[in-house]
């Protein structure tokens, strides 16, 4: 399901948006999404290396897999 939302661009952008749409025959809505979702995958690199950041920083712990399901009561 999709959900409706309004956003403000700068002329430009638009512009170049709708220049890549009619290049590739494609929507503004389509060429948004795949920008997001290629943007999604930055962010999720940005937040593992802040992550990884916290553990060598000691603002964060590591439990290990053992761990975790000794304390859930599994046997492995």
């Amino acid at each position: 399901m999709k959900k409706a939302i309004n956003i403000r661009l700068e002329n430009g952008v638009v512009d170049t948006l709708d220049e890549y749409a009619k290049e590739l025959k494609k929507s503004r809505t389509s060429l948004i999404e795949k920008a997001i979702e290629l943007y999604f995958d930055k962010l999720d690199e940005m937040v593992a290396d802040k992550r990884i950041d916290d553990i060598k920083n000691g603002r964060s712990t590591l439990i290990s897999l053992e761990e975790v399901f000794k304390k859930a009561g599994i046997d492995v």
